[in-house]
C-alpha cells in the first residue's frame, strides 16, 4: 500500500489526508480518504467476514437497525418521498436503506457494503433528492458507475422516484454523440449518471466542463469495487481532480475487494461505514445447481435444458465469456427458434439499449449476455441465470447470479461444467461457502438433440463469417492486444524512472543480490525478481 499526500482524495477534504493505492501492482495512489421466439414450437419461455473498519469509525450492522427503524418515515424523508415511495411499492426500508438515509442526510461521507438486490441505488438517490429539493439546482449529483445498462437503469431509478420534481437527469456513456452530451451537460442538469470513460473524456476535450460541476454536492461511486481497480485508474483520477473538495462521497458496492479493505483501514472516524457484507456470499433465496457435461456437447445440453424448463419460468439470463460466443448462441437460438436478445459490447449502443428494453418488457424471454450485464441490472422477472461460461473469478459469478433471486425473491443458477472448469467450480463453492448441486439430467434423452444442434451451429458460424462478425473480433483482438503492451510498457517507464531517480539520489550502491539489467539504451530495466513476480 502506498500514501501519496499529492493524490486526488476519493472522500472530500478536511479530514486526515491519506491516499490508497488502488492497485498494488499499479504502483499507483490515486483515492484521497476522508470525511465526506417465445419459442415458436410447443413451448414458451414466460415472457461476516471479519470487519476492517477502523477502530472508532462510525458504523453499524443490519442486526443492530433491525429493530431502530422500520419505516421510510423513521429515516428523516419528506412527505414528498414518503407518497413517492408508497406510489412505487417500497413499503418498508431495506437494512442497507435503514443504515444509510439518515447518515446521508445528515451530511456524512457514507461506504455501503451490502448483497446484491438490496436496494443500494434507492439508498443514495432517496437522500440526494430530498436535499436537491431543498436547494434544486444543477449540477448537484454525479454518479459514477462501470456499464452503460446500470447509468440507464441508475437514471430510470431517479427519475421514478424524483417524479415529483421535474428531475432533470441526463445519461453520459461511451457509444452516444458526445456533442449531444455535451449540450445536455450545458444546460445543467440536476443529476449526471456516467461511466468512468466517457465523463473523463468530456472533461479532457471540454476546458469549461469542469466549471458545470464546481458546485457538485454528491459524488457517488456504484459498484465501487469495480471502480477502483486498475483499469479504471486513469479515469477517476481526472475524475477526482474536477469534483469540489467540499462534496459529500457515497461509495456502494456488493463485494469487497483489497482495494476496497485498504480504503476503509485508511480512512478517518469521520466517514460512516454500514456493513452487512458476509464475504462474497449469495443470498438464501437462491438455488444454485450445476451440470457436468462433455466440453463438445455444452450447446446440446443448453438447448435441452432451455426445452425442459416449464413455464413458472418468466425470463431468463445466459452469460457467455465473449462477445464472440455470445453472438454465436444468439444465432444458434434462432435457428431453433428461439427468441432471444443477446447484449455485449461489439454492439453500438442503440442495439444494446434496444436489446435490454426488449428483454426488460418481456418481448423476448432470453438475454444473452457477456459480463456487462452481470452487475446492478435489476429485472424482477428474471427467475433463472445460466452460466454458459463458468466465470474465470468468484466475484464475478456472484454478480452474475445476483440477477435473480433478488429483493427476496426467489431464483436459480445452473452453471454448465466441463470437464475444464472443475477447479474454477470448486473455488467459487470455497468463496461462497456453498457446494452447488447437481442438477439431474439423462444423458441419452439430451443427446437426442445432438445433430439438430449441431447443424443449427454451423449455419450460425456461416452467417457470423458472411456478416464479418469473425474479422471485427479479429480486429478488436489485436487492437487490445497494442493496448495492453502499451499500457504494460507505460508502466514499465514509469517504474525504470523511479528507480533511477532513487539510484541518482542514493550515496550507496545497489545490492549486488538485487541485479540491474540495462537496456539499449542505458535505463534501468526492473529487478530480476520483480519480474518472475509480475510474470
Amino acid at each position: 500500500m502506498e500514501v501519496d499526500e499529492g493524490a486526488p482524495s476519493i472522500f472530500s477534504s478536511g479530514a486526515k489526508g491519506a491516499t490508497v493505492a488502488l492497485n498494488a501492482s499499479a504502483n499507483v495512489a490515486i483515492g484521497g480518504v476522508n470525511q465526506k421466439k417465445k419459442k415458436k414450437r410447443e413451448k414458451s419461455l414466460k415472457g461476516p467476514a471479519k470487519s476492517v473498519v477502523p477502530a472508532g469509525a462510525a458504523s453499524e450492522s443490519d442486526g443492530e437497525l433491525e429493530e431502530k427503524l422500520r419505516t421510510f418515515e423513521d429515516l428523516g424523508l419528506s412527505t414528498w418521498l414518503l407518497l413517492t415511495c408508497k406510489e412505487l411499492g417500497m413499503v418498508r426500508p431495506t437494512p442497507v436503506q435503514q443504515g444509510c438515509i439518515p447518515q446521508i442526510l445528515n451530511g456524512k461521507d457514507v461506504f455501503g457494503m451490502a448483497q446484491t438486490g438490496s436496494g443500494k441505488t434507492a439508498a443514495f438517490a432517496l437522500p440526494i433528492l430530498q436535499k436537491l429539493a431543498e436547494n434544486p439546482y444543477g449540477i448537484y449529483a454525479l454518479v459514477i458507475t462501470p456499464t452503460r445498462e446500470l447509468a440507464f437503469q441508475i437514471a430510470d431509478q431517479f427519475n421514478a422516484l424524483g417524479s415529483s420534481l421535474s428531475l432533470r437527469c441526463t445519461v453520459v456513456v461511451g457509444g452516444m454523440e458526445m456533442t449531444a452530451q455535451a449540450l445536455a451537460l450545458m444546460n445543467r442538469p440536476h443529476v449526471v449518471i456516467a461511466t468512468p470513460g466517457r465523463m473523463k473524456d468530456h472533461f479532457v476535450s471540454d476546458g469549461d466542463m469542469a466549471r458545470y460541476f464546481s458546485k457538485a454536492k454528491f459524488l457517488v461511486l456504484d459498484e465501487a469495487d469495480r471502480l477502483l481497480e486498475v483499469g479504471f485508474e486513469e479515469e477517476m483520477r481526472t475524475i477526482l481532480q474536477i469534483m469540489p473538495s467540499n462534496r459529500q462521497t457515497l461509495l456502494f458496492s456488493a463485494t469487497m475487494t483489497g482495494n476496497l479493505k485498504a480504503l476503509h483501514e485508511l480512512s478517518s472516524d469521520k466517514a460512516f461505514f454500514y456493513e452487512a457484507y458476509q464475504g462474497f456470499k449469495t443470498v438464501e433465496t437462491l438455488k444454485q445447481e450445476y451440470i457436468f457435461l462433455p466440453a463438445n456437447v455444452k450447446d446440446v445440453y443448453l438447448l435441452h435444458l432451455l426445452n425442459s424448463l416449464d413455464d413458472s419460468v418468466r425470463s431468463l439470463i445466459i452469460f457467455a465469456a465473449s462477445c464472440r460466443t455470445c453472438h454465436l448462441l444468439s444465432l444458434v437460438m434462432e435457428e431453433m427458434d428461439l427468441d432471444t436478445a443477446a447484449l455485449h459490447s461489439m454492439k453500438t449502443q442503440q442495439q444494446r439499449l434496444a436489446s435490454l428494453s426488449r428483454f426488460k418488457a418481456g418481448q423476448v424471454p432470453i438475454l444473452i449476455a457477456t459480463d456487462v450485464a452481470s452487475r446492478g441490472l435489476d429485472i424482477p422477472t428474471v427467475d433463472l441465470v445460466i452460466n454458459y461460461d463458468i466465470p474465470r473469478v468468484a466475484r464475478d459469478y456472484v454478480h452474475r447470479v445476483g440477477r435473480t433471486a433478488r429483493a427476496g425473491r426467489g431464483g436459480c443458477a445452473i452453471s454448465l461444467v466441463t470437464q475444464y472448469d472443475v477447479e474454477l467450480v470448486h473455488e467459487i463453492e470455497k468463496t461462497i461457502g456453498k457446494k452447488l448441486e447437481e442438477h439431474k439430467t439423462v444423458e441419452d434423452e439430451v443427446l437426442k438433440g445432438i445433430t439438430e444442434v449441431y447443424k443449427a451451429k454451423r449455419v450460425a458460424a456461416l452467417k457470423m463469417m458472411d456478416s464479418g462478425f469473425e474479422d471485427k473480433v479479429k480486429a478488436r483482438r489485436e487492437l487490445n492486444q497494442r493496448n495492453k503492451m502499451k499500457h504494460e510498457f507505460d508502466r514499465e517507464d514509469s517504474k525504470v524512472d523511479t528507480r533511477k531517480r532513487e539510484l541518482e539520489g542514493s550515496d550507496t550502491k545497489p545490492s549486488t543480490n538485487k541485479k540491474l539489467e540495462l537496456d539499449d539504451n542505458g535505463r534501468y530495466l526492473r529487478e530480476k525478481s520483480e519480474f518472475r513476480e509480475d510474470r
